[in-house]
């Protein structure tokens, strides 16, 4: 992996240290150590199985690994907790959309459980980019896959203060207009100081200040 350069605002430095993942009884990874500084877009590689996922849901704090801890500023992200999810926006493979909610409550709704308070026009906006500006008053229910997935994504353009972003398959299931437009936004993220970490099988070039790869089929 390349060197680190600190952020230049905002940012932070995630730790992963001696992390070992277990699933059943099989270790995905064993003793997986990197850092990750502001200004950063780190791509993670392996094969399916390898523990993609299960890498990216440990650094969120939503799975807990068998030996090893994540640090976020110095300190374990499990005592953080609240504290870390608020520097943190994660979107997963599950968009974690709300059936009962609308397009725009999710947005709404999701920032302010994260702390983070944003208007009617924001989240308008913010829908408009992914082109899913009328789907703003309907619920969830009602969306196609591909519309909750940009409402998902869209949760990007009202967190831009949040110092990392971690992303799996960003770019899965986008025509290429979207897929332009979430390249622009991970660049954006990391030229302003902040850090991306994501998972894809799609080489889409990306563009930061600092750029790290891992590839879990190695470790």
């Amino acid at each position: 992996m390349q060197g680190l350069r600190s952020g230049q605002h905002g940012g932070g430095m995630l730790e992963v240290k001696a992390v070992t993942c277990v699933r059943g009884e099989r270790t995905l990874f064993n003793e997986l150590s990197f850092s990750v500084e502001g200004s950063t877009v780190l791509r993670v590689g392996g094969a399916n199985g390898t523990g993609k996922t299960s890498l990216l849901r440990i650094i969120c704090g939503l799975m807990l690994p068998a030996h090893g801890e994540v640090c976020w500023r110095g300190e374990d992200v499990r005592t953080l907790r609240e504290e870390y999810w608020k520097d943190l926006v994660y979107v997963g493979h599950v968009n974690a959309v709300k059936d009962d909610l609308t397009a725009a409550e999710n947005l709404r709704i999701g920032a302010a459980l994260a702390g983070r308070s944003v208007g009617h026009r924001e989240v308008l906006k913010a829908l408009d980019l992914f082109g899913i500006a009328a789907c703003a008053p309907l619920p969830a229910r009602v969306l196609s896959q591909g519309q909750r997935r940009r409402v998902a994504l869209a949760r990007l353009v009202t967190s831009k203060t949040s110092p990392l972003w971690v992303l799996d398959e960003p770019f899965t299931a986008l025509d290429a207009a979207a897929v332009e437009l979430m390249r622009q936004l991970i660049e954006g993220h990391a030229s302003a100081g902040g850090s991306a970490i994501l998972t894809t099988h799609q080489e889409v070039p990306l563009i930061a200040p600092v750029q790290q790869r891992i590839d879990l089929g190695g470790c």
